[in-house]
Order: structure tokens, then C-alpha cells, then sequence
């Protein structure tokens, strides 16, 4: 493996010759000498394949496999069963091979598929009106931030300081473009502290915001009171926007019961394993009276010709590609393939084993944290109510932790901190996640060594 130049010297002269030139010095002398490279690249003498493909191999041997290390990870993705059945069913030729279904005609399965699954997501979230997914959890809270601006008219958003760091990074991003002004409501005793906002209290007149943005569970795993947060935004006409966990739809009122105009949420815990962080998937649902800002694709059921039930993609007006610059969104797609996981993973689990998926992981986060507490100098960084995840202080920092557990076969946790009332993705806290595959004998070795570490 000497070089990676597909063209022999021959090649060269010819193609040299069909455009006149004389040499590849006279091709490239347009381009000045300061940003020409002088001498060449400094590299190692080329190495023949099977010694390169051997230096691989030792190269990726050093690397921990998350297969190898029992998982209690989370903070947004999480290491939750894959039945066999989606699995198979989910990589179906007919599925993965789909393209976009802009023609119905020869698209029925796919948009079929897209419809089932707009119509469960509707369930879990409790509003009437889903999209047909978006790229992840974190667009998808771009995107309900951009109709909530539309639909009133006013740049200021409020943050709840328990939003996701992936996701309010990815909002202030785009903030930057569309100018909304992101102001952050800090958190108290590990959830939002919506009374920061009074004008009394913050010793200056508060804008209107547009929208109030807060996620339950928050990224600390704590549950937020959503009836508080809405009686905020009907304070302010303000929409209200909540991050959800889907999981818990199993044992919880979802937040369209509770009053949210839009939920939006990460739908990796349904048929996407853990993979290098992605591809994952984008939950988005909101009110009718918002439909026409809907973001993204809408798959709707009509009848043909003939009066047999046929799909279609429905309100492409609203859409970017169409509206331009007076749309509210300027996404025109979908993660397909994975939202027909998604939606092939809820059907198969039905309500009943949606509901017992939660329970295991919410008897299993129990048991964790009462145990992991009960080891001297390790305690709560919030007494809120949890379903799967949990956030600690340990008497060394966390960082050292999650490196002496994964010499145990634990991948323990994700560091967490708060600046100023804000959570952020680095810290002396740990998350702890435990799903429905961990076992009594895991958490029991987990602790075991845990309290080991710690010590």
C-alpha cells in the first residue's frame, strides 16, 4: 500500500495532453505559491496490506466494546432490549431499500408504515398531530422552538436550565441564525424553578417569551411538574414545549395530558441500539391548531379512485421547499428506517409490555439508587421522582469513576454538573441509568464495585 494515487504516469500524460498542457506543474501554477506545498507530504515509507490490515487490528484492540462493559450509561441514549422481531422485520428488504415516497403510487407499504407510526406516537405523547419523525431529539426541539416563534411572533424563548447540554447547544446554534433570544430558567432542588422568572424576583421587566421549553424527565432524570409550566405559558400566551421521555408513557400521563402545545423527545430507546451515537430519531407531535406549521414530513389516509384506503404525503404547502421563505422549517424529510423501528418495536410491545418495559426500569432505578446510597459519602443530587435515571455525588469525582468501573466491566455512568442553576455534560455528579436489561445480579455487582471504587 504505497500511495493512493489511482492514476499511472500514463493516465496522467493523457489527460494532460486532451487539455493542452505540458506538465502537472503548468495545471496547478494558478494556484499561488504561498499555498503550495514545498517538498511534499513527510510521510512513512508505504507498509504491504497484511501488515497494515495487523496494525489495525492491534490499533482497535485497545479499544473498549460497549458489548464488553455491562451498561449504566444514559443522558439520551440508552441501552435498552431490541427484540429479534424488529430487528428482522425492520431490515426487510422492502424497508431498507425504500426511497423518499414522494410518488404514492409506488410507495403505499412505506408511507402505510410512516402513517402507523405518526398514529403511536400520537398515543404515547397525547396530542392529535405527529410528524413523520425528524433527525433526533435534539432537531426535534430546534424545530418546535422555530413553529413556536412563528405561531407567536415573539424571538424569546425561555430554556428550562434541566434541558438536555446537547440540546440547548443545538438551540443556541440556530439561534444564532434566526436570531431568538434563549433565556435560561435555572433549576432548583434538581428541577425548574419557573418563579426565577417573576419580574420581583428577577428585579427587572421579563420579556414575553414565545415559548416555555422544559423536558420531564429532565437530563438530571428528574420529573417536572408540567401543570406548573403551563400555567407559566398561559401567563405569557406562551406555548409550552416539552421534551418527554417514551418510555415512561408506559406508567405516566404523557405531557400532551398535562397541557403541552408540542412535545418533542429522542425515540432511540425503540428499536435503535447503541451505535457510536447514531443514527437516531426525532419525536414530534403538537396541537391541530399548529398543524400547518408542522415541521417535516405528514403522511395522511385518504381513499383512491376506486374507494380502497390509500397514504400520501398530506400539507406540503407548509413545507420549506414549497413556502420558502415564509415557511417555519426548512426540513423536508425523515429518518424512515428508523421511525419504522420505532414503530415495528411499539407494536410489538403493545400496551401491556410498554407498560411493564417502564416498570422494570423504573423498579430497577429504584433498587440502584437506594443501594448506591447507602454506600458512605455517596448521595442524591436531587430527591425529584425518577423513572430510569438518577444523578449522584460521589466523594471522588466522577470522571475517576466511570475510569476505575470500566476497569471493573462497568461503563458506570455520564459525568453531570450545574453552572449557575443550568446542568451541564461535565461535572463532579454521575448519572446512572438502568434500563430493563439490567439484571438484580448486575445492579448487585454494580454496587459491589462501585463502593470499591469509591473508596
Amino acid at each position: 500500500m504505497g500511495h493512493f494515487v489511482p492514476h499511472t504516469d500514463r493516465d496522467i500524460e493523457r489527460m494532460l495532453a486532451d487539455i493542452g498542457l505540458s506538465s502537472l506543474d503548468e495545471l496547478f501554477e494558478v494556484v499561488p505559491e504561498a499555498l503550495r506545498l514545498a517538498g511534499g507530504l513527510d510521510l512513512p515509507a508505504g507498509m504491504p496490506e497484511p501488515d497494515v490490515l495487523a496494525e489495525m487490528d492491534r490499533l482497535a484492540a485497545l479499544n473498549r466494546f460497549g458489548s464488553d462493559l455491562i451498561c449504566f450509561a444514559g443522558a439520551g441514549a440508552y441501552d435498552h432490549e431490541v427484540p429479534s422481531a424488529t430487528k428482522r422485520l425492520t431490515f426487510r428488504s422492502e424497508f431498507v431499500t425504500a426511497y423518499t415516497p414522494y410518488q404514492p403510487e409506488v410507495a403505499q407499504g412505506v408511507l402505510q408504515a410512516l402513517f402507523e407510526y405518526q398514529s403511536l406516537i400520537s398515543r404515547i405523547s397525547g396530542l392529535p398531530i405527529a410528524n413523520a419523525s425528524l433527525y433526533d431529539g435534539a432537531s426535534a426541539a430546534v424545530e418546535g422552538v422555530n413553529l413556536a416563534v412563528a405561531a407567536k411572533k415573539r424571538p424569546t424563548v425561555w430554556l428550562s436550565g434541566g434541558l438536555h447540554p446537547h440540546w440547548r447547544a443545538t438551540l443556541a446554534t440556530f439561534a444564532a441564525g434566526t436570531g431568538h433570544r434563549l433565556v435560561d430558567v435555572p433549576l432548583r432542588n434538581g428541577v425548574t424553578d419557573w418563579s426565577a422568572m417573576d419580574p420581583a424576583a428577577a428585579g427587572a421587566p421579563v420579556e414575553a417569551p414565545a415559548a416555555l421549553v422544559v423536558a420531564s424527565p429532565n437530563y438530571l432524570g428528574a420529573y417536572e411538574d408540567l401543570k406548573a409550566a403551563r400555567h407559566v405559558a398561559d401567563a405569557h400566551d406562551a406555548l409550552l414545549i416539552a421534551g418527554f421521555d417514551p418510555v415512561s408513557s408506559g406508567l405516566l400521563a404523557p405531557p400532551g395530558d398535562l397541557g403541552a402545545d408540542v412535545v418533542v423527545g429522542e425515540g432511540q430507546p425503540f428499536g435503535t441500539p447503541l451505535s457510536f451515537g447514531g443514527p437516531y430519531l426525532g419525536l414530534f407531535a403538537c396541537r391541530s391548531e399548529q398543524v400547518r406549521r408542522l415541521p417535516g414530513r405528514l403522511v395522511g389516509r385518504t381513499v383512491d379512485t376506486e374507494g380502497r384506503p390509500a397514504y400520501v404525503t398530506t400539507l406540503r404547502a407548509r413545507e420549506q421547499d414549497i413556502r420558502r421563505e415564509k415557511a417555519s422549517s426548512n426540513v423536508c424529510t425523515n429518518q424512515t428506517l428508523i421511525a419504522v423501528a420505532c414503530m415495528i418495536q411499539l407494536s410489538w410491545l403493545g400496551t401491556a409490555g410498554l407498560r411493564e418495559m417502564a416498570l422494570r426500569c423504573a423498579r430497577g432505578t429504584r433498587y440502584a439508587r437506594e443501594a448506591l446510597t447507602a454506600i458512605p459519602g455517596v448521595e442524591l443530587l436531587t430527591d425529584a421522582p425518577t423513572l430510569r435515571e438518577f444523578a449522584l455525588r460521589t466523594p471522588v469525582p466522577a470522571t475517576v469513576v466511570v475510569e476505575r468501573m470500566a476497569d471493573e466491566g462497568f461503563l458506570a455512568g455520564v459525568p453531570v454538573g450545574l453552572d449557575g442553576g443550568v446542568v451541564t455534560d461535565s461535572g463532579d455528579a454521575l448519572l446512572v441509568a438502568v434500563t430493563e436489561r439490567r439484571t438484580k445480579a448486575e445492579i448487585d455487582n454494580y454496587v459491589s464495585c462501585f463502593e470499591k471504587v469509591v473508596r
